[in-house]
C-alpha cells in the first residue's frame, strides 16, 4: 500500500542546474531526501553531513550505505578553508551536493531548520547554491482540513545563486520565495470563508465557546452557528447591497453578526465608531452601506457618534428574543445535517478564492481611511499562518478585546477561534486593564493580545498572579518600547512577544514566540524563535525584499529599506483607488511604506515608517529614535506616552521637527542643552515645542500621526 509520504508536489525543477551546485534545505527527512534522490537519480551527490549535528537514525543508516557518498565537515574558522577546497573539488566534477541538515528542537511552521552559525558557513564557501523548501502541509494544516488528503511532500527550489550572488542574505531571500509559492499552492486556499467558520463551527460546537465578560455569559459556538444562521436569513431581506456596516464592540453582539452577514452571503464592513464623523461618512459612502447591525444600549451609550437614520440599524437585543424558536430549529438541524447541506441550504458556496471577503478600513493614521479590500484567500491564509505559529490546544482561550474594526482584533481573535474552535472571553474595551486582568485569572486564559499602549495599563493595575495562567504575551500596532517589555518581564514573569503586520497583509507577517522546549535527555540545538527588539521570524507562506526607499533598487535583506512583502495573505486592492493601489504593488509584491531590516536568523527589525521620517538638509531623521532621545534626556518613564515628534515644511532645510508635548514643564533651551551633550546631532533636536492636553492616539493605540500634525501645524 502507497504511504501518504509517497505523494511528492514540486515547484521551481527547472532551477535545478546541469552543472556542479551545492543544494541547502530548509530541511530535510529521511523520506524528504528519498524523494530528492529519485529526481537526482543519474547526476552525481555528495551529501554534507555537520559533525557537530545529531541525526535521525532512519537517515544516519541511509547515508552510511555502501553505495552513498556522504561526507563529513565542521562548520568551524578552522575547517574553512578545507571545506571549501573539498566542496569546489565535487562541484568542478558536476557533483550535486547536498547539505544534510540535522535534528534541530524547532516550533510549529519555523521556516528554517538549520542553525544560524551552519547557514553561514555554508553561504560563505563561494560556491553556487540552490535553496530549497521543504514543506510537509498537513504538519500546519487547519483543524478543519483533512489531514490525509494534505499529505505530501512539497519540495520547492528558489533560483540558484551563483558564486558572488551566493550570501547568506540572498540565500534567505530566494529560499522565502521558494517557500511562498508552495505555500500559494495550498488548496485551502480556493475555499470560501464562511464554508470553513460552518466546519469550524459545526466541529467544536460543543466544546469551545464565546463567554462574555460583561456578564459572563456563554455562547457555545454550536448555538453561535444557530444564532448566525438565523440572523443571516433577516440580513438577506433586509438590505439588497454587497456589503453591510457592524457597528458593535468585542462580544457576542459582535460575533454573531459578523458571522451572519457572511452566511447571508455579503461583506461586514466593522465601523471605527471612535472615528471621526467626516472619516466615518467617508467609509459608509465607499463601501456603499444602507443597513447597519448595533444593539440599542450601544447606540445609546455612544452619543458622540454620527448614528446613521434608525431605518437604516438593525438592532439585535430587539429582533434576536423574537428569534428563539427559529435558532431552536437551527441548533437541531445544525447538528443533524451534514456541513455541506446546510451550506446547500444557504445557498453558501464552498470556493471564494480572491473574491471580496471583508472590507476593513486603514485607521487613518497618516491620512484618509483606505478600504482595505481582504478575500477569502487572504484570511484564510493568514488564519492558518498564524495558527501555525502559535499552535493553541482546544483547551487554551483567548481574550478578546480588540476593536473589530482592526485587523488583529477581527483576523486573530474572531476568525481564527471560529475556524479553529479555540474559545474566547470577550470584553468591549481593551482600556479598561483591572477589569481584563480579573478575567485572564477567573477563565485561565492562554493569550493575551494588546498593543503597548494598553500593556502599560497592566504595569500599573494587574498583579503578578493574575497573569500568572498566560503563555504568550503578543503585541503589535505600534513599536514595543524596551521600557515596556522589560518592565512587564520583570513585573510578570512573561516576555513580551512582538508581532508586525498592517492591515494589508490581514494582517500578521512576523510575530516572536517562545523558543520550543528541548525534551529531557534530547541532544540538538534549539533554534531562536525570539528576540529583543525585532518583530520576529516571518511567519509561512511570506516572502521578503529591501529595497533602497528613494531608488527602489534592490537591497540585500540585512541592509535598511523599504520593506516588500509577498504572500496569500496580501490584500487584493484598496476599495475603488486602483491608482493607490498600483502605488504599492507591483508584480504580487506589496510595499509596506515601512523601513527595516532582517538579522542572520531571519528576525525582522522594523527601523520606522517611512512617514515618521523627516528629510532634514539632505539626512533622513527618524521621529521615533528621536522621540526615544528626548524621553531618556528627560527621563520620562515608559507608562505613558507624553510626547510626539512631528515633521513640518522648513524653506531653509526642507522639513523641520516639532515636538508635541503634554507636559508642560518641558523647557526648549534647556532641552537642546540635554541633547546635545548627550552627542546629539543640530538637526535631530527639535525647533520648536507645542504644548497639547494629550497626544493624540487611536482606537487601536495607535499613534494618531494625522492628528499630531494637525495640531502641530496649528500651534
Amino acid at each position: 500500500m502507497a504511504s501518504p509520504r509517497d505523494k511528492l508536489e514540486l515547484h521551481g525543477e527547472s532551477h535545478i542546474p546541469s552543472g556542479g551546485i551545492l543544494i541547502i534545505p530548509s530541511r530535510l527527512a529521511f523520506q524528504d531526501l528519498l524523494h530528492l534522490e529519485k529526481l537526482l537519480s543519474g547526476r552525481k551527490l555528495v551529501f554534507l553531513i555537520d559533525r557537530a549535528l545529531d541525526y535521525d537514525p532512519l537517515l544516519q543508516a541511509h547515508l552510511e550505505k555502501e553505495d552513498t557518498h556522504a561526507v563529513e565537515f565542521s562548520s568551524d574558522e578552522a575547517s574553512k578553508a578545507s571545506f571549501k577546497k573539498e566542496l569546489h573539488q565535487y562541484l568542478a566534477e558536476g557533483s550535486v551536493v547536498v547539505f544534510i541538515p540535522g535534528a534541530a528542537h524547532t516550533r510549529s511552521g519555523q521556516n528554517l531548520t538549520i542553525p544560524g552559525e551552519t547557514l553561514k558557513f555554508l553561504t560563505s564557501a563561494g560556491a553556487p547554491v540552490l535553496p530549497l523548501f521543504v514543506e510537509h502541509p498537513e504538519e500546519t494544516a487547519l483543524g478543519v482540513e483533512s489531514r490525509s488528503e494534505l499529505e505530501r511532500i512539497v519540495l520547492s527550489f528558489g533560483e540558484p545563486l551563483q558564486r558572488e550572488a551566493a550570501t547568506l542574505a540572498n540565500f534567505t531571500e530566494n529560499l522565502l520565495i521558494a517557500g511562498e509559492i508552495a505555500y500559494a499552492a495550498r488548496p485551502i486556499l480556493h475555499s470560501h470563508l464562511a464554508w470553513e467558520i460552518l466546519r469550524g463551527l459545526k466541529k467544536n460546537g460543543r466544546s469551545a465557546e464565546i463567554i462574555d465578560g460583561l456578564d459572563g455569559s456563554r455562547l457555545r459556538f454550536d448555538k453561535l452557528l444557530a444564532a448566525g444562521i438565523a440572523l443571516s436569513k433577516v440580513i438577506r431581506k433586509e438590505t439588497q447591497k454587497k456589503r453591510v456596516g457592524i457597528i458593535l464592540p468585542p462580544g457576542k453582539g459582535g460575533l454573531v453578526s459578523n458571522l451572519a452577514v457572511l452566511l447571508a452571503g455579503k461583506v461586514p464592513v466593522n465601523l471605527n465608531f471612535t472615528a471621526g464623523e467626516k472619516a466615518i461618512a467617508s467609509c459608509i459612502a465607499q463601501a456603499d452601506i444602507d443597513k447597519f447591525i448595533t444593539a440599542d444600549p450601544f447606540v445609546r451609550k455612544m452619543t458622540s457618534f454620527s448614528w446613521p437614520p434608525n431605518r437604516q440599524l438593525i438592532l439585535l437585543d430587539r429582533i434576536l428574543p423574537g428569534m428563539k424558536s427559529r435558532i431552536g430549529l437551527w441548533l437541531g438541524l445544525s447538528k443533524l445535517l451534514p456541513a455541506g447541506i446546510i451550506a446547500s441550504l444557504l445557498k453558501l458556496p464552498k470556493k471564494g478564492g480572491s473574491e471580496e471577503a471583508v472590507l476593513l478600513f486603514t485607521s487613518g493614521s497618516s491620512g484618509d481611511p483606505k478600504g482595505v479590500v481582504l478575500s477569502h484567500r487572504n484570511l484564510l491564509a493568514n488564519v492558518n499562518q498564524f495558527g501555525s505559529r502559535v499552535d493553541l490546544r482546544s483547551d487554551d482561550r483567548v481574550l478578546g478585546c480588540l476593536p473589530l474594526f482592526h485587523s488583529f482584533g477581527c483576523t486573530v481573535t474572531m476568525w481564527y477561534p471560529m475556524i479553529e474552535g479555540v474559545s474566547v472571553v470577550t470584553y468591549p474595551s481593551p482600556l479598561e486593564v483591572a477589569k481584563l486582568a480579573e478575567l485572564i485569572e477567573e477563565h485561565s486564559l492562554s493569550l493575551l493580545l494588546a498593543t503597548p499602549t494598553f500593556l502599560r495599563g497592566y504595569l500599573r493595575k494587574a498583579t503578578k498572579e493574575q497573569l500568572a495562567c498566560l503563555k504568550m504575551v503578543i503585541t503589535g500596532a505600534e513599536k514595543l518600547p524596551k521600557k515596556v517589555a522589560e518592565s512587564f518581564e520583570e513585573r510578570f514573569g512573561k516576555p513580551v512577544l512582538e508581532g508586525y503586520g498592517p492591515t494589508e497583509t490581514s494582517p500578521v507577517t512576523n510575530v516572536n514566540l517562545p523558543d520550543a522546549v528541548r525534551p529531557e535527555g534530547a541532544r540538538g540545538p534549539v533554534l531562536p524563535n525570539h528576540r529583543l527588539g525585532s518583530v520576529g521570524q516571518f511567519i509561512p507562506g511570506m516572502a521578503v525584499r529591501i529595497t533602497d526607499p528613494e531608488t527602489s533598487e534592490p537591497l540585500p535583506l540585512h541592509s535598511s529599506g523599504m520593506i516588500w512583502l509577498r504572500g496569500s495573505n496580501v490584500f487584493e486592492s484598496y476599495l475603488n483607488e486602483a491608482e493607490k493601489t498600483a502605488s504599492v504593488m507591483k508584480n504580487g509584491w506589496f510595499k509596506t511604506g515601512d523601513l527595516g531590516r532582517l538579522d542572520e536568523d531571519g528576525f525582522l527589525y522594523i527601523e520606522g515608517r517611512l512617514s515618521r521620517f523627516s528629510k532634514i538638509g539632505g539626512e533622513m531623521v527618524p521621529h521615533e529614535t528621536v522621540e526615544d532621545l528626548i524621553n531618556k534626556a528627560l527621563g520620562h518613564a515608559d507608562d505613558e506616552r507624553r510626547i510626539a515628534i512631528v515633521g513640518v515644511p522648513d524653506e531653509a532645510k526642507g522639513e523641520a521637527l516639532i515636538l508635541l508635548s503634554s507636559n508642560p514643564d518641558i523647557d526648549l533651551k534647556d532641552l537642546r542643552a540635554k541633547l546635545t551633550a548627550a552627542g546629539i546631532p543640530a538637526l535631530w533636536i527639535p525647533k520648536k515645542i507645542v504644548d497639547v492636553d494629550e497626544i493624540p492616539i487611536l482606537a487601536s493605540g495607535k499613534l494618531d500621526i494625522k492628528g499630531c500634525e494637525e495640531r502641530a501645524h496649528a500651534g
